[in-house]
């Protein structure tokens, strides 16, 4: 006779809600804002410089951190965000930065 494996022994858990999967990180917490991260403040840091200082030479440069700050802010929230909830921060900023780029802005 076979002995029962561990997973017949284990007690039935229920599912995780969907609102549990995209708010809830790893420990259980609900988690929406967090701390900005390094990129954050950089990316914040330049957009302001770039609307207020006069256009010229130093526009290209903040234009160039500014975009390289939010991708990669975008980028590692996609994926390496605690839930669902911020890893769609992620692709929703990488799609805007995209499309921004495209049309010409930022």
């Amino acid at each position: 006779m076979s002995s029962p494996s561990n997973r017949e022994l284990e007690p039935e858990t229920p599912s995780a809600s969907l609102l549990d999967r995209i708010f809830r990180d790893s420990e259980g917490q609900i988690i929406i804002g967090q701390a900005p991260n390094l990129p954050l403040m950089v990316g914040l840091a330049a957009t302001v410089l770039q609307a207020i200082l006069p256009s010229g030479s130093g526009q290209a440069a903040l234009d160039l951190i500014a975009f390289g700050a939010w991708f990669t802010w975008a980028w590692q929230e996609l994926f390496d965000g605690v839930n669902y909830f911020r890893r769609s921060l992620g692709l929703l900023g990488l799609l805007g930065l995209l499309a921004a780029r495209l049309s010409g802005g930022l």
